[in-house]
């Protein structure tokens, strides 16, 4: 089965840095010469689609602003759990719009697809640091990440 774990984020926007930290720690975490891909991405929309394309089995990991949960707090989420948003621009696709497009185009999408989100405290403010709470959430997520992967 080809998996993809994807870390999601922008590395300047506090705790929207959180799925690139995680994707780098699992990363270490893997066994040396293991068959999952563990990669970082920067983009959403139709760019986050296409990065999907030709595997069994995703799982990524981002923060998350509900407003429903303490920060910090993590969920376990489907496409199916997320907003639905259609734009003009391809750039603000939401995932559940950019999937369904690229089954439209017969695309090649993982059927099992795992959203791994942290509430996030802070994803505005210019910050290379997580608030407390979701870097105390870190090592959580990567052990719930390894443990979707098995």
């Amino acid at each position: 089965m080809k998996t993809l774990i994807l870390g999601l984020g922008n590395p300047i926007l506090g705790d929207d840095a959180l799925g690139l930290r995680v994707a780098a720690l699992v990363r270490q975490r893997l066994p040396p010469g293991s068959a999952i891909e563990v990669d970082e991405e920067y983009w959403g929309g139709l760019r986050l689609m296409e990065r999907l394309v030709g595997y069994d089995k995703a799982i990524l990991i981002d923060a998350i602003c509900t407003g429903t949960h303490p920060p910090g707090t993590i969920l376990r989420l489907g496409p199916d759990d997320l907003p639905t948003q259609h734009t003009a621009s391809s750039h603000d696709v939401s995932l559940p719009t950019a999937l369904q497009m690229g089954r439209a185009m017969h695309l090649k999408i993982p059927d099992d697809i795992r959203i791994i989100a942290v509430e996030a405290a802070n994803v505005l403010d210019f910050c290379e640091q997580c608030s407390p709470a979701v870097s105390a959430a870190l090592p959580a997520v990567v052990e719930r990440v390894l443990a979707a992967v098995n």
